[in-house]
Formats: structure tokens, sequence, C-alpha cells
């Protein structure tokens, strides 16, 4: 039972007892609170007094459970638990799959994916919505785009992503289904990887397996290109496992590399490939888990 509510909310152990003992402590407390509420009507108990009392802890135990969990440090975990409750009660059902964008930078192709995203949206095609932006710089263009565009944002701590649940209990209680990485650069740690299997991409700017790995983004890549002399460059979109670049390959486009090319040249053919095919290999994939 436990290993199956750990893989629903996407939560280790430690989280897990957290949610649970939550769950408990906010039961009790609203429990108590009607007890105390009804003390001040004058009805005997009965039936009438049964039916007052239920129908005041129902109301009373969203605000007890938000206000345990605060101490518990699992608000963000009961905030998207209550808005799913309320979206169920109220029949609201979408089809389109929730996506985080994970950005460190200027956010180019976050905003290329947001505005295809809303194209998409307008023409009745969509299925995708970025319902978040991941940044770990305060400064980064990326929330910017965010902000123009109504997106949530969420800015992150080394070592609580690194080294924690990779904010994966975050994540899942917003009710994120996908990650996409567009310029993000922090290695995705083991524990996010397991609870998003299969369901984190990214897109590095060469041909894989070549000039990928550690240290291997931007110009750096670009440089080591020209250095070989190589004749071609492109992008490479990849699942993400626990291996810098190393995850399966979803799709390659090239691009010449000319003799006059320098790293900043180069770069500008790979963000035009980016921008091109990032939004729609992401859409393609989406939309054949849509129509399962």
């Amino acid at each position: 039972m436990f290993e199956k509510l750990k893989k629903h909310w996407g939560v280790n152990g430690f989280n897990l007892t957290l949610i649970l003992i939550t769950f408990a402590c906010g039961g009790s407390l609203c429990g108590y609170a009607a007890r105390k509420l009804l003390t001040l009507i004058n009805i005997d108990k009965g039936f009438i007094w049964l039916l007052i009392y239920l129908l005041t802890v129902t109301i009373l135990w969203p605000f007890a459970v938000l206000m345990v969990s605060i101490a518990f440090g699992q608000f963000n975990f009961f905030k998207g638990y209550l808005k799913k409750i309320k979206k169920r009660m109220s029949g609201q059902k979408s089809t389109l799959h929730s996506v985080a964008i994970f950005a460190s930078g200027a956010g180019s192709n976050a905003e290329k994916i947001i505005q295809q995203m809303e194209i998409a949206a307008k023409a009745g095609k969509g299925s995708f919505k970025v319902d978040l932006i991941v940044c770990n710089k305060p400064t980064a263009g990326v929330l910017s785009i965010a902000a123009n565009h109504q997106i949530d944002t969420l800015l992150i701590e080394k070592e609580q992503f690194l080294n924690g649940d990779g904010y994966a209990t975050e994540l899942t209680a917003r009710g994120i289904e996908f990650i996409v990485l567009a310029g993000f650069l922090w290695k995705i740690p083991v524990t996010l990887i397991k609870a998003y299997p299969n369901n984190i991409i990214n897109i590095h700017p060469a041909l894989l397996p070549k000039y990928g790995g550690k240290g291997m983004y931007g110009d750096k890549v670009h440089q080591a290109v020209i250095a070989a002399g190589e004749k071609e460059s492109g992008i490479t979109i990849h699942y993400v496992d626990e291996l810098y670049d190393h995850g399966n390959i979803i799709f390659q486009a090239k691009c010449r590399v000319d003799e006059k090319d320098s790293p900043s040249t180069l770069a500008q053919k790979i963000h035009q490939l980016e921008h091109q095919h990032y939004p729609e290999v992401i859409d393609n994939l989406l939309q054949m888990r849509k129509s399962r």
C-alpha cells in the first residue's frame, strides 16, 4: 500500500510519512474545532447535531490540513492536492499534459516552446500546457519570459535539488507530468529521474554521442566541433538518464560547418535548429501520449 502511495504521489518514504502525519493531525484538528464550534449552538446530540458536525468538518478540513502542512514542510504538496480535488469535484477534465520547463539562462528555447503551445491552443490542437518554469538563477532572463506569459515559476536551491528529492514532491503536487530541459545546466538527480521515468527530455547542441558529457554546453561544444574539423553539427533531443547527454535519442537535425564558421556563427545555426524542431518534437511526443 505504502509503495503504491509513494509511486502515485511521486514522493520518498520520509515525505510520505510526513504527508500521512499531516492527514492525521489535520483531521484531528478540524474534528476538535468542529466540536468546539458546536458547543456554541444549543442543539442536543442526535441526527441533526451529527449532520451539522459532519458538514462543519468538511468545510474546516482543507484549512486545517493546510495549516498543519506548514509545520511539516508539506504545504506545496497539499496545495496541489486540494487543487486536484477541487478540479475533480467541479467536473473539470484537462486532456493537456502539464509540462515544466527547466532553464538557466535567457530562455529563447523556452519562449519558442511557450509560443508553440499558445498557437496550438488557439487552434484547438494543443497537446500540452506549460504550467511551470523552474530556474536555478534569480537573474535569468527566462523568469521574465514566464512573467510575460503569466506562468508560475519555481526558483530552486542547489543542495535541495542535488541532495534532496530534486523537488519531485513539489512538482508532482503541482500536477507536472513531463519535464523539458531547455538550457538547464545542473545535472538531473537520480531521485527526480526515478520520479519521472521517460518523462524528462533534453536538447543538446551537437550530434550525440559526439561532443557530450560533463562541461560540454554552449560555446564549449561549438569550439570543440570546429577544432575537430567537423563538416557538420546539429542538435540532439534525447531522454534524460543518470549520465550526462546519454539517454535514448529521440530526434536529430544537422547543419553544415563551414570553414569560416566561428563558435558564435555556428551557435546561430544551432539556435535556428533548436527553435525550429524542439517545440515540434515535444508536441509530437505528447500528442502520441494523449492518443493512448
